[in-house]
């Protein structure tokens, strides 16, 4: 780990977020970075990550996936960079639409090292619930995530801010 003059670690905090659910949840990871010089930049505006030990990197899945602004992002973060990945989605906590999304992330960064990954729930748009409702083969997940409406709640942020804690704790023992 390369660490500053006065051997403090750097956190890059980084995020899309699309309805404001992983803005929400990147200022929660944020907070939750202690004992660290911190910085917390949208993902569009990152120029390198060069400066930084750890990256956390926060998205909100799309179609059981990585958005393609987010992939992007990945795909050119220099070799052994190390991230943590973080990300709000409609679906249940642990449900196999969002694990799958993680999947693509860690395959993705197959040259980095992955520290670990946080996800929780955020509310979804509702005209994306209201054409999905109309498709049989969507209505069921359709379902699920109106039950999302509400989230991230503080619960969802207190979660998200011991995530980066032990993200932190993880960097300092590797």
């Amino acid at each position: 780990m390369d660490l500053d003059k006065e051997g403090t670690m750097k956190a890059l905090v980084t995020y899309y977020s699309d309805t404001g659910n992983t803005k929400k949840v990147a200022e929660a990871v944020y907070e939750g970075i202690q004992e660290a010089t911190k910085d917390m930049i949208p993902l569009k505006d990152v120029d390198s990550v060069d400066e930084y030990d750890v990256v956390f990197c926060g998205f909100p899945v799309q179609a059981h996936s990585v958005p393609a602004k987010v992939s992007k992002f990945i795909k050119g973060l220099p070799r052994q960079t190390k991230i943590a990945f973080f990300a709000t989605h409609g679906s249940l906590r642990g449900g196999e639409l969002a694990v799958t999304a993680f999947y693509e992330a860690v395959s993705l960064a197959s040259d980095l090292t992955v520290l670990g990954t946080f996800g929780c729930r955020g509310k979804v748009k509702s005209q994306i619930i209201e054409g999905l409702m109309k498709k049989a083969e969507h209505k069921a997940w359709a379902q699920e995530a109106q039950s999302a409406a509400g989230h991230p709640d503080s619960g969802d942020l207190e979660d998200a801010r011991d995530f980066a804690g032990q993200m932190i704790t993880k960097m300092r023992s590797l």
